[in-house]
């Protein structure tokens, strides 16, 4: 899909107060140093990288001696990643190029935006994932992250059982998770059965599902606590979240993103 909603800059700039968004963010280091910081470790950053930003994920933006960006936000990006991502744009800035002509056409003539910003999204796509290297995970960490996602819509899967089964010691595998993943275990299980519950309430009333019945199709036994934790990440209820105004999101990022608490 790659569809650019949004195009903006960051003048020099010290802090971003923690937010998350309903589509991928791009942000790309025009000058200066920082650290994006999200929930369970922080991501340095310097002029000329790029910071891929899942849906959802929430983050802030720091630096003590400022930075200017160029961000995008992207809507059914075609990116092979779930976790934030950093990529490193190369010698002749490329990159930085499809980013420019992004921005430009955003703004320029509404007559012609269309066809040019679905071309630069594509363009920008397909120069990430050429530049993108995906670090090598250990077999016993991809293992687990499949076994998650084979498993996460059954509420009888016993993750901690399952670790504890495999031929190694428990907390050297939460360590290692954490470490290749970005996430214990636990908290990817949680997010991906989140994740799947979200895109399930994000179908409405076309399932004719109800806020239970999609709490146990997503591995939740219990709806009160899904409710609970749906909130803490989303920060809507999964009525409210179901129930919220989809065509106003996407008209601007503030409306698209979801401001947290500092």
């Amino acid at each position: 899909m790659n569809e650019i909603i949004y195009a903006g800059k960051h003048l020099l700039t010290y802090n971003v107060s923690p937010h998350k968004h309903r589509s991928w963010e791009f942000i790309y280091c025009t000058s200066g140093e920082g650290q994006m910081v999200f929930e369970d470790y922080t991501m340095p950053y310097q002029t000329g990288d790029v910071v891929i930003i899942p849906p959802l994920v929430s983050h802030h933006n720091e630096s003590k001696q400022g930075f200017t960006n160029i961000h995008l936000n992207m809507r059914g990006a075609s990116l092979p990643i779930r976790t934030p991502t950093l990529i490193r744009d190369d010698s002749n800035h490329f990159i930085l190029d499809a980013f420019t002509a992004a921005f430009y056409h955003f703004g320029a003539d509404p007559g012609k935006q269309s066809a040019l910003l679905a071309a630069y999204a594509n363009l920008i796509v397909f120069q990430l994932l050429a530049n993108l290297e995906a670090p090598k995970r250990s077999a016993v960490v991809e293992e687990i992250e499949r076994t998650i996602i084979l498993n996460y819509p059954d509420e009888s899967f016993e993750l901690e059982r399952y670790l504890r089964s495999l031929p190694f010691n428990y907390d050297y595998l939460r360590k290692l998770f954490k470490s290749e993943v970005g996430q214990t275990p636990l908290r990817f299980l949680n997010d991906t059965r989140l994740q799947a519950a979200a895109e399930r309430l994000d179908g409405g009333l076309k399932e004719q599902l109800s806020i239970s019945e999609i709490a146990h199709l997503c591995g939740f036994h219990e709806p009160l606590y899904f409710s609970r934790v749906f909130r803490a990440k989303f920060g809507l209820s999964p009525q409210q979240y179901q129930n919220r105004p989809r065509e106003s999101e996407e008209d601007a990022p503030d409306r698209e993103s979801i401001k947290l608490p500092v």
